[in-house]
This record gives C-alpha cells, sequence and structure tokens, in this order.
C-alpha cells in the first residue's frame, strides 16, 4: 500500500521503518507481519512541502490462493483489496493514529499487481525464505561455474537500492573493486 499523507504535526522524531508482528509465536501467519516505511523522514523532498511518503505490505505472508482466479478491477477483487488492507492500516495506527485522516492519496497493491505489472510469478517477490527456518539470504554464486546472479532475490535483498547492491556484489565477485575503478577512469566515467 502507498499511501500520501498530510505530514502536518508528524513529529521529526518519526522513525522511518517500522517492523509490526501481531503475533511472535506465529510468524509466517498470513498478515501477520506488516513493514512499513516513511521515506520522506529522511528526505522531505520525496513529497510536495508539508506531505509525506507511507510504504507498507506484508512481509511474504499474503497467500495468493486468496486472490487467484479474480478479475482485476471487478467488484470482488476491490471489496478484498479494501478487507485485505485493513491490517496494513491497522500497524500505520500503532505510530500514526490519525493515518486514515490524514491519508490524501491510496494506492493498494495486491499479488496479482505484482504479477501484472512487475512480471512476478504469483505476484510474489525476493526469496521464499522461512522465518522459522535456517536458510538465509542466497548470495550472488551459483553451483554453475562463472554464473553468478542478482536482483531482488539475491542478498541483500527487496528493493531497487538492494538489488543494485547485489548487481556490485555480483560485478565485485567476477573482479576486484581496483578493475572496475580502473576501467572507469580508462572510460572517462
Amino acid at each position: 500500500m502507498h499511501l500520501g499523507i498530510d505530514a502536518a504535526g508528524l513529529s521529526p522524531d518519526l522513525d522511518c521503518h517500522h517492523l509490526v508482528v501481531n503475533d511472535w509465536s506465529n510468524l509466517e501467519a498470513p498478515l501477520n507481519v506488516c513493514i512499513a516505511s516513511i521515506p520522506t523522514q529522511f528526505d522531505p523532498a520525496l513529497a510536495p512541502p508539508g506531505k509525506a511518503v507511507v510504504h507498507a505490505y506484508t512481509a511474504g505472508n499474503e497467500p495468493y490462493s486468496v486472490w487467484e482466479g479474480l478479475e482485476r478491477g471487478s467488484a470482488e477483487y476491490e471489496e478484498l483489496k479494501q478487507q485485505r488492507s485493513q491490517t496494513l492500516w491497522k500497524a500505520l495506527e500503532r505510530f500514526i493514529p490519525d493515518i486514515r485522516e490524514r491519508t490524501e492519496l491510496t494506492m493498494i497493491g495486491t499479488p496479482l499487481t505484482h504479477e501484472r505489472f512487475l512480471r512476478r510469478h504469483r505476484g510474489s517477490y525476493g526469496p521464499a525464505i522461512s522465518a522459522g527456518g535456517k536458510r538465509s539470504w542466497p548470495g550472488t554464486s551459483t553451483p554453475v561455474p562463472g554464473l553468478s546472479v542478482c536482483g531482488d532475490s539475491c542478498m541483500p535483498g527487496i528493493g531497487v537500492p538492494a538489488a543494485a547492491a547485489s548487481g556490485m556484489m555480483a560485478a565485485n565477485s567476477l573482479a576486484p573493486v581496483w578493475q572496475h575503478l580502473k576501467v572507469l577512469g580508462e572510460l572517462a566515467l
């Protein structure tokens, strides 16, 4: 869910990132873990003066089966979007109690949104790593000699900066940084 909100009266000390866990005993339960960020706390220029940007999502715990077979734009789909987003609204209200009244723009995404616009299989993004498991984020190496991988399914994870960093990690695994710098110098970049 992406929101544009009125930032009047928001504390400048409000943290940018928030993790809300409704039940610590069952981390993988649907709609249990919510993550939110308010990037305008770091850079107010990301929104018009007096406004703020909020992004909130369930952390890989929204089952695709709930959405499978629904037609985007149908009344049933729109109703389910509103219903499922209530978890996010409630999470946001923990640190911005009047978030609903402040909201001027609301964009609710679903796994079908990710599937269509981001071309993600079953609307997912990032690796499927169990919160209770022993696996960590995969790195850039593979069992195939000479093949490296990068993107949001590799360490350091989801989001454009993290995906770009995984590209740098893959490049650095192929050649040392000083060689990168030498080539950039030769290209006058």
